[in-house]
């Protein structure tokens, strides 16, 4: 029964009542803000200052820190700030000083021009989504850390909302700045509303972890207890079954990633003015997205994991076929609504797919640890191969790379089979929290 009230949805009343959620609400806002003003939102700017498609796809390797990020995350953990931790404790403290390198990064940014200097753009890009990685370790840390268990679904809840709200105002507020004023402006807006997540930060009680005093591990011990012992449980129950499962997950939203990188420019070269990109791919866009997230969710329990990933990602990919047909079609507002309704219902749709099965294969020992190992492998080839995609657009042209990007579909519809033939994703699984990736992916 507690399980169950952890897990049902968050209501007004719920946050009056505690402020813990009030808090994650702030929090989930500094989080989710940062991500695209690196990724589609600087991908915008970048093209509109006449930047390359090749300079633009290679800049995606700033996301890289979002899917590396358990890297440096034991490190955290164990170590406390000079003096700063002493007034807020070890969490808050690197809470508080990701949060103000965040906004530093984004005020830097401001001050750069693309097309004067992009080394330096590029800097504080890199800057930014390390200290924006660097406060997702730390808020999660502290939400799980100040509920129990049966809160942990209304925490996730409030946290997810404030990042969703955040990433409204990162894609559609600051396309809408830039397009009435400058890009300048519109960093430096977004900037400011981080004291919204300081603000969270220095409200929250302190929230240290329980072994904040005991001895720190070495180097060796680290990577023993965050890698090596959860990804050892998973080839000892999988066996070679191994291999194909993490194909599938490598492969599964190859499609989207690597479209996405290209996303932004290629909205732009089609004549969508930045007014028309914010309304179409940050508002109307998000809400089906909720929608094809919540058509996945019942998919899931009520045809199980095996057709609902089949499903996934066949239209996923397939989705991809719409932008081929809009790069045809020039400038058409009607098909390109029709491609983003299409494109958004069906990637959400995918990725709840995704975080269910992947849900499922964790072992109860290393729940959080294997999902993280997991959530980040899924993006990593992705991101990888997205990074010469300026190169595969000039080389094929848009239409084509469009296709091209689909036809993944055949060998991840080829790996759900096999997979499904083997018995794999019967387990019960429930969709967990969606990673950062996924924004990462959208072609928001």
């Amino acid at each position: 029964m507690a399980a169950a009230k952890g897990r049902r949805g968050l209501r007004p009343r719920d946050v009056l009542e505690d402020p813990r959620l009030l808090l994650m609400l702030a929090l989930g806002f500094g989080c989710g803000l940062p991500i695209l003003l690196v990724f589609s939102t600087l991908s915008a700017w970048l093209a509109t200052a006449g930047i390359q498609r090749t300079s633009i796809g290679l800049l995606s390797y700033v996301s890289f820190a979002y899917s590396l990020k358990f890297v440096w995350a034991p490190v955290i953990d164990r170590l406390d700030l000079p003096l700063l931790s002493r007034w807020l404790g070890r969490r808050r403290s690197w809470m508080l000083l990701s949060q103000i390198a965040v906004a530093g990064g984004l005020v830097a940014m401001s001050f750069g021009a693309p097309s004067d200097d992009l080394f330096y753009i590029v800097v504080c890009a890199l800057v930014t989504a390390f200290a924006s990685a660097t406060q997702d370790i730390v808020v999660d840390g502290w939400r799980i850390d100040a509920a129990p268990t049966e809160r942990q679904g209304l925490m996730l809840g409030s946290y997810q909302l404030g990042y969703a709200i955040a990433r409204a105002f990162a894609g559609a507020g600051a396309l809408y700045i830039a397009q009435g004023y400058s890009w300048a402006m519109a960093y430096e807006a977004m900037a400011l509303l981080m004291l919204v997540g300081i603000a969270g930060c220095l409200f929250a009680p302190r929230q240290d972890p329980a072994d904040a005093d005991a001895e720190p591990r070495g180097v060796a011990d680290t990577l023993r207890v965050a890698v090596v012992e959860p990804f050892g449980d998973l080839i000892r129950r999988k066996g070679p079954r191994l291999i194909l499962i993490l194909s599938l997950i490598m492969l599964y939203r190859l499609p989207d990633i690597i479209s996405g990188v290209m996303a932004q420019p290629f909205y732009i070269e089609q004549g969508f003015s930045l007014v028309e990109i914010a309304n179409v791919t940050k508002v109307y866009g998000v809400i089906v997205g909720l929608v094809g997230a919540l058509a996945g969710g019942w998919a899931v329990m009520r045809f199980g994991i095996q057709a609902s990933l089949l499903f996934g990602g066949i239209v996923a990919a397939g989705s991809n076929l719409m932008f081929a047909w809009l790069a045809v079609s020039g400038h058409d507002t009607e098909i390109f609504i029709a491609s983003i309704s299409i494109d958004n219902f069906s990637g959400a749709f995918a990725g709840t797919a995704l975080i269910a099965y992947m849900s499922g294969l964790t072992s109860p020992a290393f729940v959080a640890t294997q999902y993280a190992l997991l959530s980040s492998l899924y993006a990593l080839p992705g991101k990888f191969i997205g990074g010469f995609s300026g190169y595969m657009v000039d080389g094929l042209g848009y239409p084509s790379f469009f296709v091209a990007s689909a036809l993944i579909g055949i060998p991840v519809a080829l790996l759900c089979i096999a997979l499904a033939a083997l018995g794999e994703g019967r387990e019960e699984a429930e969709a967990g929290p969606a990673p950062e990736e996924e924004a990462v992916a959208a072609k928001a």
